[in-house]
């Protein structure tokens, strides 16, 4: 079978590193947190690739541009709950630097990513239009 070229993407890989990086890191909180804030970080970030994929499984631009924004809001709900693990030093500081970067980076290639698809499709209702 052949890959999915969602694989390719920008947007993609960056969120597959976030989902790798929040594995990571949660070995580091309290055995407590093991079934809260671990586990709803750790759903958020899986929610951010698989909206991803999701999105870019549809044949609808639309529907495509829909899903990135579903992994948008994944995204600021881990950099939330992060901020909270934060605050409650379950991560240090370069750690939590290094997250920054990453959800940054995931950030700007999914908006890039939403704006490039948003853009084909205006152009794609326009061409329809003069029809």
């Amino acid at each position: 079978m052949r890959d999915f070229f969602y694989k390719k993407l920008d947007a993609y890989k960056w969120a597959k590193e976030l989902v790798i990086f929040i594995y990571k890191i949660l070995d580091c909180f309290p055995a407590f947190e093991s079934y809260a804030l671990s586990d709803q970080i750790r759903r958020a970030a899986i929610s951010v690739p698989s909206n991803i994929a999701e999105g870019m499984g549809r044949m609808s631009l639309k529907e495509r541009i829909h899903f990135l924004d579903i992994a948008y809001g994944s995204l600021a709900e881990v950099d939330c709950q992060m901020d909270i693990a934060y605050t409650l030093k379950y991560i240090d500081d370069n750690k939590y630097k290094e997250f920054q970067t990453i959800v940054e980076n995931t950030g700007v290639t999914i908006i890039g990513l939403k704006k490039y698809l948003e853009e084909k499709n205006n152009n794609q209702r326009a061409t329809d239009e003069k029809k």
